[in-house]
């Protein structure tokens, strides 16, 4: 019976030690956290494109009505 209460103990401790390094895992997981603002960044310059992708369309519509205007002259 003793010998199975002191294992039981060494777990428990074993536990604990676990949970330890889990919280260090844990201010990894902060670090990265950093790096996820780098990458809202590329998201910024995703949008810029787009803007201008939205532009060149636009140019588009405006050509496309010059040149019915011209069509009924």
């Amino acid at each position: 019976m003793n010998i199975k209460i002191t294992t039981h103990k060494k777990k428990k401790k074993l536990n604990k030690k676990n949970k330890k390094k889990k919280k260090k895992k844990k201010k990894k997981k902060k670090k990265k956290k950093k790096k996820k603002k780098k990458k809202k960044k590329k998201k910024k310059k995703r949008k810029k494109i787009i803007k201008k992708v939205k532009k060149k369309k636009k140019k588009k519509k405006r050509r496309k009505k010059e040149k019915k205007k011209e069509k009924k002259k």
